[in-house]
């Protein structure tokens, strides 16, 4: 089935959702997208979670405002008509996760109490609440069982969780250029970007209002997007040219590059909302060796992990240690580590031999 011409966001009320911390968040929200159609008896449906700076368009193409230009969806090239999650085929979701800022409910959301928005006051959310927000949709359209839940980074920590706290919810799971936890080091990468927004002098913890920290959050998004490339891609794109040896100005081209990177994100997502996210993103862990083992002792899905060999964000050997610990629990898993000088970015891009993999795991079944 083609997608329209052009997509928009549905946006629906589910009632109310208590938190891991305790809160709830009354009402929630959730802004999403589909496309295809879901099968009479139900039982084609596949969620597509999204990473860090993404929302609920996937797919199709979003029509510009007056001075923008139509976009298509951060995962256009994977789905559509004959693609590898084909719309001829599956019925699709995409919901921006709890926390964000597209649409969801998350800190530019308004406060029923106050009638203003939550900014910093909104409650931690966590990678659990995110999916538990993510069950209540799927409840909401009257699916019970999900044919796949496939995800990339964020997308795939969500994914992960998704086998975890719904065993019996989904058929199939796509975990990619993910991990089972944090890293010391990734902590340590999202924790300098946290602290250039709030070292911004218009933060005002966290409750700027019509006036954000512009410079702290396109600085964080200058350093995150260096984690997202590799220095292979880095040399072929930018190099070292052109030097123009000015103290009052970038003197290269991958500075001129960033810089970009960083304005047209503050255009588009909000401060707060990056500290939230970035801190479900810390603070997920399934645990590593035999604890990761013990917390994937339930899982019923088939799964598929795909890394990629420049990826140094989220290395090949986290991935690894989800089909270790897989494996050990004897659940059904391919592994695909894919060779690539597109670093963490490779999800996002159009590769023939993702597109492949993904295509022949959804339509192969596990016979046990």
């Amino acid at each position: 089935m083609s997608i329209p011409e052009y997509v928009s966001d549905k946006i629906v009320e589910l009632g109310s959702l208590e938190l891991q911390g305790g809160e709830v968040i009354s009402p929630l929200e959730l802004a999403y997208q589909t496309y295809g159609e879901l099968s009479p008896s139900k039982d084609n449906a596949i969620l597509v979670c999204h990473a860090l700076s993404g929302d609920a368009h996937a797919a199709g193409t979003l029509r510009g405002e007056v001075k923008e230009k139509d976009k298509n969806g951060w995962w256009h090239d994977y789905i559509g008509p004959d693609k590898a999650i084909d719309t001829n085929k599956y019925f699709v979701i995409c919901s921006n996760v709890i926390g964000g800022c597209m649409g969801s409910s998350g800190p530019k959301s308004i406060n029923p109490k106050t009638g203003a928005p939550y900014q910093s006051t909104f409650p931690f959310v966590s990678i659990s609440d995110m999916v538990n927000a993510q069950k209540k949709l799927i409840d909401h359209l009257e699916i019970e069982k999900l044919f796949c839940v496939v995800g990339g980074s964020m997308g795939g920590m969500q994914a992960l969780q998704w086998s975890v706290s719904y065993p019996e919810s989904l058929i199939k799971c796509i975990v990619i250029a993910s991990t089972s936890q944090h890293s010391a080091q990734q902590i340590a990468f999202n924790e300098v970007g946290r602290m250039a927004i709030e070292r911004d002098p218009n933060w005002n913890n966290g409750m700027y209002g019509d006036n954000p920290p512009r410079n702290g959050l396109a600085l964080a998004r200058m350093y995150s997007h260096i984690t997202y490339l590799s220095d292979e891609i880095m040399r072929q794109r930018f190099g070292r040219n052109p030097p123009k040896g000015s103290i009052s100005n970038t003197d290269f081209d991958v500075g001129s590059f960033l810089i970009h990177q960083g304005k047209s994100f503050v255009d588009r997502f909000d401060a707060n909302s990056y500290i939230y996210v970035t801190k479900a993103l810390d603070h997920f862990s399934l645990g590593s060796d035999k604890e990761l083992t013990k917390n994937l002792s339930g899982v019923k899905a088939e799964f598929l992990v795909i890394a990629f060999s420049s990826d140094w964000l989220y290395p090949p050997s986290q991935s690894r240690e989800i089909v270790k610990s897989l494996e050990v629990n004897f659940a059904p898993v391919t592994f695909c580590e894919i060779n690539t000088s597109n670093g963490h970015d490779a999800f996002l891009k159009y590769d023939k031999h993702q597109e492949n993999v993904i295509r022949h795991f959804l339509s192969s079944r596990f016979r046990r």
